[in-house]
């Protein structure tokens, strides 16, 4: 990074923006849990994770998961306790704080919204993790060990 280094005449090094503060669902059915899978374009497309998104300013992890599950799936979420916190930085720049929290559906009629191209069930043991987002493989893993 340039201006990393210090020294005369050097910039001073950058402060990095607070990470993107992320709700992601655990919904299970039994041993399997729901993964959507992103649209194709862009850096992380058609890579699967849990269902979630974006904490507006103001909002609260749940009150963004409720959001968030409505608008990707069409149902309503009733989300639970927080189950891990999750940093990552991925290689594009972006870093993310993933908030995962238990989370359950009023209805198993999933109806998939724009920003998800695919859904699917599966047991956490049974994912590539080379298929799913970065910021969530460590949870996964630990998921698939339990």
């Amino acid at each position: 990074m340039e201006g990393a280094r210090g020294g005369a005449g050097a910039a001073p090094p950058r402060m990095s923006a607070a990470p993107l503060r992320v709700a992601a669902a655990l919904i299970r059915r039994g041993r399997v849990l729901l993964l959507t899978q992103r649209p194709p374009g862009g850096p992380l497309g058609m890579l699967w994770e849990f269902p979630g998104g974006k904490v507006e300013p103001g909002e609260t992890v749940g009150a963004a998961l409720t959001r968030e599950i409505a608008e990707e799936l069409g149902v309503r979420a009733r989300p639970g306790a927080v189950l891990e916190i999750v940093r990552h930085r991925y290689p594009h720049g972006l870093e993310v704080e993933v908030h995962f929290v238990d989370c359950d559906l009023e209805s198993d009629e999933l109806r998939p919204g724009a920003g998800v191209h695919a859904l699917r069930w599966v047991e956490p043991g049974d994912v590539d993790p080379g298929e799913v987002l970065a910021a969530d493989r460590g949870f996964l893993a630990r998921l698939a060990a339990s």
